[in-house]
């Protein structure tokens, strides 16, 4: 079953028209196959798999590439090479860089689920040639056109504007639904909630711990799995080295490298503090998210409902998180801001024009009021807007945006 992303396929698009190489990188299981294989092309395509020990032989030299390509694609390579999973062929960023640019008609769009090695040689050997795009797991719009079309397209009427009261039920009971499950298309497509669970557990074991023992030793393996099920339980949190090593039994420099692995495989996501003033802003300590919340509540073995547990507002703050991160522009950065004295904005967006702050409240708000963080802090990083994330309020209020978490999506920043 094909749901189309329209946000994903307008962002391919664009790519697809300015530039030669097109890159798809995300973890395992977000739908990056799924987007290869349903590319509205006119050209004459194909579609190969990089896992495939025969194709990493067609792609070891360039030569090789380009003949299997005139006679599988077209004579004169004016057609789009669909490559998926293309980090498990060797130096392939060199070839790629050949192929194109003694081919300019030819196009190629590839998908990969590790970082690790990936982007480095990409920027180095394609500068100019490629552009990268990053593939998360469902949104909660897309969340919702999985679970019903008609009311996907009811939520597409809601606006900036619209009130609480008037929000259709359903869209509330799936963000609930969403908080617990995430957004992995696998899981979305099931309604029953065991099987959403006994699906994710599939994807854990089979993908994620496999991918991670080709770089984890067998004496950490252990040690590594407490480290996830520690992160997981840390969500929305600023993470110590130190206390992560003592907690797992790993080394201090190997929780460095097996933090920095899970980054790089798009399990976790670091976020780094904004610097003003270095003496009072905690400078080294990174908080530590997770970039899908089903993938999290499996590992942390949690499904009960928001109202029963006590981390309902940590699952928040890492929800409003990764629909920031699918709205800004890519070369966006996005901080946390915290002072030694306590003063705190949970997340401020740079995008290099314009500082937009986002504090996020899991509540019902009973009134508009200012909130000192906030306003303290417009005054010393000069920003532009401010959001304040919550259940049920949606107003503006003086320089506050009052923004319900269904509706992140539709913030337009000015």
């Amino acid at each position: 079953m094909y749901i189309p992303r329209k946000l994903l396929m307008e962002q391919i698009e664009n790519a697809f028209a300015s530039m030669p190489i097109t890159i798809l990188i995300g973890a395992r299981q977000v739908g990056k196959t799924t987007l290869l294989k349903n590319l509205h092309l006119s050209q004459k395509h194909i579609y190969l798999i990089g896992q495939d020990p025969e194709t990493a032989l067609i792609f070891e030299k360039a030569s090789t590439a380009e003949n299997y390509l005139r006679i599988n694609l077209q004579k004169e390579l004016n057609g789009v090479v669909l490559l998926d999973e293309f980090q498990f062929i060797n130096n392939i960023s060199t070839i790629l860089k050949l192929l194109t640019d003694s081919f300019p008609n030819l196009k190629i769009i590839c998908s990969g689920s590790s970082s690790l090695d990936i982007i480095q040689k990409v920027e180095e050997s394609l500068a100019g040639r490629v552009r990268v795009i990053n593939v998360f797991s469902l949104s909660f719009s897309e969340y919702l056109k999985f679970q019903d079309e008609s009311l996907f397209d009811l939520y597409t009427k809601y606006d900036y504007n619209t009130v609480d009261e008037i929000v259709d039920s359903r869209v509330k009971y799936f963000l609930d639904e969403y908080l617990l499950y995430g957004g992995l298309p696998r899981a979305a497509l099931n309604s029953d909630s065991k099987t959403k669970i006994t699906l994710l557990n599939e994807i854990y074991k089979t993908y994620l711990l496999r991918d991670v023992r080709n770089y984890v030793k067998n004496e950490d393996a252990v040690g590594f799995n407490k480290l996830l099920i520690i992160l997981a339980s840390q969500i929305g949190n600023m993470i110590s080295i130190n206390e992560l090593s003592s907690a797992s039994g790993l080394p201090y420099r190997k929780c460095e490298d097996y933090l920095f692995l899970l980054e790089q495989m798009f399990i976790v996501k670091l976020i780094e503090p904004y610097f003003t003033n270095k003496r009072k802003v905690i400078r080294k300590m990174k908080k530590v998210y997770f970039t899908d919340l089903g993938l999290r509540n499996i590992i942390f073995s949690n499904f009960n409902e928001l109202n029963m547990r006590n981390d309902s507002g940590a699952i928040f703050e890492n929800y409003v998180l990764l629909e920031i991160l699918k709205i800004i522009p890519s070369y966006a950065k996005i901080y946390y801001y915290r002072t030694k004295d306590g003063s705190e904005v949970d997340f401020i967006i740079d995008d290099l024009k314009n500082k937009y702050a986002f504090e996020v409240k899991y509540k019902r708000l009973m009134k508009k009021k200012l909130f000192k963080n906030i306003t303290s802090l417009e005054e010393i990083l000069n920003i532009r807007q401010s959001f304040l994330i919550n259940i049920n309020m949606n107003s503006d209020f003086e320089k506050l945006n009052f923004i319900q978490g269904y509706f992140i999506e539709k913030i337009r920043f000015n």
